[in-house]
């Protein structure tokens, strides 16, 4: 089992920034993949970016140049730097690992943009 807890969430102005943190624990041992997932009011959930246990990220196209998704192996925690936040990019995020074929989640993180 993988236990994730998210961090960070909070409300921000439009053009503004958060930081959030997503931290591992349990079987953390060959985890393939750990990303960030997002679900909007109505909406599907979708995924926002992704890193690999090799480093390599990929990103949904609305978040590109905006957020950056990096890891701290020795810390066993992966973050999502958020910036010139929308209103549109507010929304539940979860964090998401992947061990072999089984994925987990956390409980998930509100980030609301508004005035």
């Amino acid at each position: 089992q993988v236990q994730l807890v998210e961090s960070g969430g909070g409300l921000v102005q439009p053009g503004g920034s958060l930081r959030l943190s997503c931290a591992a624990s349990g079987s953390i041992f060959s985890i393939n993949a750990m990303g960030w997932y997002r679900r909007a009011s109505g909406k599907e959930r979708e995924m926002v970016a992704r890193i690999t246990s090799d480093g390599n990220t990929n990103y949904a196209e609305s978040v590109k140049g905006r957020f950056t998704i990096s890891r701290d192996n020795g810390k066993n925690t992966v973050y999502l730097q958020m910036n010139s936040l929308k209103p549109d990019d507010t929304a539940v995020y979860y964090c998401n690992a992947q061990r072999y074929s089984m994925q987990y989640w956390g409980k998930g993180t509100l980030v609301a943009v508004s005035l």
